[in-house]
């Protein structure tokens, strides 16, 4: 994309931006950074990565006044997170902050505010230490930091227990669920993480006010500072310029995307599981076999097994590849279904794309937020597992499964798509429109950082 923006000379407003290491954090909040530059062209954002992120994501383009710095390779390499995730999430919050310092002592300009990640940790306190204000930027959902952040001050009180005050049972059960599947030390170092929060000088979300707004509510009658939905931080920017390209020009559209042009609308499901925690082999082969049984379209992100199950199952009615452009899919026409692991990002960008889900959660946050699609704003189904075998469904229950749920014509379809199509507008006005409430809500933080 051809941002039109360049370095300001001689600004006043400049913000360090501290994305936790791990794509579902970096996305966002450069998502986050691109909208604070279009609402505040004279602003300046240093946007801070290891060495080894850089590596990744420099060429991406991006608008001249967000400009890159690196701190050393400090924690163990992106390709080893998943082998020892607990010692990685530590490394963070225990051997970054010392290099982010350094690198804050280097900077020309003065910092007008940090946006910190909340995994992060250490920011609140650098910050309130040089006396920098801080903005603590949370990448999964409302509902979800508010479950943690009322647990965290039942526990200091010596009263965790797991019916809190204003949260459904259902949402008891999601927690539940969290804390039995995951890590016990990531979940500490989480807890340790969210109880810092109320040090900071604002709290910024990447969801929709209108899709969390009861909790939101509750939130702002808790916490002493403002608190901002300014999301969904997905790459719409980027999505608009493709858009208008392709219909002023000849584009060199990717054949996933001629492969899809070709299709009937609302006919392709389309299926990713994340970048980070997948399946098993076992069970991809299941769900490939189930998917090639099924006589549904499909499109299938399976990164590393993308060239062994194409080869084996893709054919006239499946592509699987080892990347794309997620949200660009979403938002073709053809695409009518998301199998998802129900990360927070993908979820917004389905939201926003107004495509139902099947959700299928793995870790962390995606089973709360499986239960916000399918019971709270009911625009998806749950890929249900067998009694006792946890993670695991077979080739027959996913066909007959991706059958019911791509039928267009069936009471229970046509109302989850219309439902679907709610959420999509709400998602599109927040950030569209100038009295949406993500515009509003970024307006009113720029202002309160710029004073």
């Amino acid at each position: 994309m051809d941002y039109a923006t360049s370095p300001p000379s001689a600004t006043t407003f400049h913000v360090v931006a501290m994305p936790f290491p791990g794509r579902g954090h970096i996305n966002p909040m450069m998502n986050l950074c691109k909208l604070l530059v279009l609402r505040k062209p004279e602003s300046l954002i240093t946007f801070v990565v290891t060495e080894e992120w850089l590596g990744y994501i420099g060429s991406d383009p991006k608008p001249d006044n967000i400009c890159f710095k690196t701190i050393p390779n400090v924690i163990p390499s992106e390709r080893l997170k998943a082998e020892d995730f607990p010692g990685f999430y530590e490394a963070v919050m225990t051997k970054m902050e010392a290099p982010f310092e350094q690198l804050l002592d280097q900077l020309e300009k003065p910092v007008t505010a940090i946006i910190g990640d909340i995994e992060v940790r250490w920011a609140i306190s650098l910050g309130n230490r040089r006396n920098i204000p801080v903005a603590t930027f949370w990448t999964m959902s409302i509902s979800f930091f508010s479950m943690l952040y009322h647990f965290d001050r039942l526990s200091q009180q010596g009263l965790a227990r797991f019916d809190l005050p204003g949260i459904s049972s259902s949402k008891m059960e999601d927690l539940k669920t969290v804390f039995n599947k995951n890590d016990q030390k990531v979940m500490q170092l989480a807890l340790d993480c969210i109880s810092r929060v109320p040090k900071s000088q604002y709290l910024l979300f990447t969801s929709v006010y209108e899709l969390e707004l009861q909790v939101t509510n509750t939130l702002r009658e808790t916490l002493p500072f403002p608190v901002y939905p300014v999301g969904p931080s997905i790459p719409y920017l980027e999505l608009k310029h493709k858009s208008s390209e392709r219909a002023t020009s000849e584009s060199n559209d990717p054949d996933y995307i001629q492969w899809l042009d070709s299709q009937p609308e609302d006919s392709v499901l389309y299926i990713s599981l994340g970048s980070f925690l997948s399946v098993s082999s076992i069970q991809m082969d299941e769900i490939a076999a189930g998917l090639s049984s099924s006589g549904v379209r499909f499109m299938w992100v399976a990164r590393g097994e993308a060239s062994r199950l194409q080869e084996i199952y893709g054919g006239e009615m499946g592509l699987v590849l080892p990347w794309c452009d997620q949200l660009r899919v979403l938002c073709h026409p053809s695409v009518g279904g998301f199998w998802t692991h129900c990360g927070w990002n993908s979820t917004l960008e389905s939201a926003f794309a107004g495509v139902p889900m099947l959700t299928f959660p793995l870790f962390l946050d995606q089973d709360p937020n499986s239960n916000q699609i399918v019971e709270d704003w009911k625009i998806g189904w749950r890929v249900k597992r067998e009694p006792g075998t946890e993670n695991f469904v077979t080739k027959q229950e996913i066909a007959q499964l991706v059958q019911s749920f791509m039928d267009l014509d069936s009471i229970e379809g046509k109302q989850m798509r219309n439902r679907t199509r709610q959420v999509r507008d709400m998602s599109r006005k927040a950030t569209e429109e100038e009295d949406g409430s993500s515009v509003i809500n970024l307006d009113a933080f720029i202002s309160d950082i710029s004073h």
